[in-house]
C-alpha cells in the first residue's frame, strides 16, 4: 500500500511559474495585447480576466516545451475567446464619431509631439478597427509580438496560408485605409 507522503512525492510538480505569478509579471503584456484587439480598454480588461479565467483550471496541465509555452497557450485562449465575441449580441455603448476637444500643447514643451503621437495611435486604432475580427488577430500577433507565421498559424489553431491570405487582405484594407492615409500609408 502506498502512503500519502509517497503520493505526494510521486505527483508531478509544474515547472515553471505559478499562475499568481505569471499574472503579474506578464498581465500588463497581455492588457496591451487585449487592447490592440479590442481597440477598448474596458473591453481589454474584459478580454484579459476571461482568458484567465478559463486558463488557470487548466494551468498545472499546460505542457511546457519551451520558455513562450505559456504566453503562447494564454495567446491563444484571448484570440479565440476575442473572436468568438462576435457571435455574442454586444449591445453596450458604442463611441461616436465626434471626438471630444483635446488641449494643443507647443511643440516647443514637447506636447505637440505627445498629441502627435496621440493622433498616430488614434489613427492606428481606426484602421484597424476596420478590419475583420481574424485578420485583426493576425497582424496583432504577426507585427505587434513579432511572431512568425508558423506561430501565429499555431496560435489560431489553422494553416500557415490562412495566416498568409488574412495577412495579405489585412495589409490591403490598411493600405487604402482613409485612418492611415495621411500618416503615409501602411
Amino acid at each position: 500500500m502506498v502512503g500519502v507522503s509517497e503520493v505526494t512525492a510521486m505527483a508531478p510538480t509544474a515547472p515553471g511559474p505559478s499562475f499568481e505569478e505569471y499574472v503579474a509579471a506578464r498581465g500588463a503584456s497581455l492588457l496591451h495585447t487585449a487592447w490592440l484587439l479590442t481597440g477598448d480598454h474596458h473591453r481589454a480588461e474584459d478580454l484579459v480576466q476571461t482568458a484567465l479565467g478559463k486558463t488557470w483550471p487548466r494551468w498545472a496541465h499546460i505542457a511546457v516545451s519551451g520558455e513562450g509555452s505559456y504566453d503562447g497557450y494564454v495567446r491563444k485562449v484571448m484570440v479565440t475567446t476575442y473572436i468568438s465575441w462576435w457571435r455574442r449580441r454586444w449591445t453596450a455603448e458604442y463611441p461616436t464619431a465626434t471626438l471630444p476637444e483635446r488641449p494643443v500643447g507647443s511643440w516647443s514643451s514637447g506636447q505637440g509631439v505627445e498629441a502627435a503621437a496621440l493622433d498616430s495611435r488614434r489613427d492606428l486604432m481606426a484602421a484597424l478597427a476596420q478590419l475583420p475580427r481574424g485578420q485583426r488577430a493576425v497582424v496583432v500577433l504577426r507585427y505587434f509580438h513579432d511572431l512568425s507565421e508558423a506561430q501565429t498559424a499555431q496560435t489560431l489553431g489553422c494553416s500557415v496560408g490562412t495566416v498568409k491570405s488574412q495577412t495579405s487582405r489585412a495589409l490591403a484594407t490598411l493600405r487604402t485605409s482613409r485612418a492611415l492615409a495621411q500618416e503615409g500609408g501602411v
